[in-house]
């Protein structure tokens, strides 16, 4: 497993992102604030954190499933994409597919920020492409 310094900045100690188990690929993100998030409300969740990628990294901010499972709480644009650049805050934009108000407070586990390495590509402009068997299937051609 390869170790990564991250720097951060967290309003209060109790908000620093953690790993619930040892097998974890998605560090906890938490509320740093008290709400109700009305059925079928949106809203931006601040979590007081700031982050400070190396380049060639990217962070992911992803849904909670027992969030969604429990209460029908998820994300909208998920995953959530913080580049290396981006010195912010992080927030997480929440949606309440849920028949009911969902509570939550500060110190809440709200969503997961899982740390990627990425690629960056040069796009070549072509006029074909290679041939495949699969071509251009795709949306459920391969059947249920």
């Amino acid at each position: 497993m390869d170790i990564i310094n991250i720097n951060i900045i967290a309003e209060e100690d109790c908000l620093i992102p953690s790993y619930e188990t040892a097998g974890a690929s998605g560090a906890d993100l938490k509320s740093k604030e008290d709400g109700i998030l009305k059925s079928g409300e949106r809203r931006l969740v601040k979590t007081g954190v700031f982050i400070e990628l190396p380049a060639g990294y990217e962070a992911q901010v992803r849904p909670r499933s027992g969030l969604a499972l429990k209460h029908g709480i998820t994300m909208l644009n998920s995953p959530g994409t913080i580049d290396s650049d981006y010195r912010g805050e992080i927030g997480v934009i929440m949606i309440n597919h849920g028949s009911e108000p969902f509570v939550y407070k500060k110190g809440d586990r709200i969503a997961q920020l899982v740390i990627s390495k990425y690629s960056r590509v040069e796009f070549k402009n072509t006029l074909s492409l290679t041939e495949t068997v699969r071509g251009a299937g795709g949306f459920g051609h391969t059947g249920k």
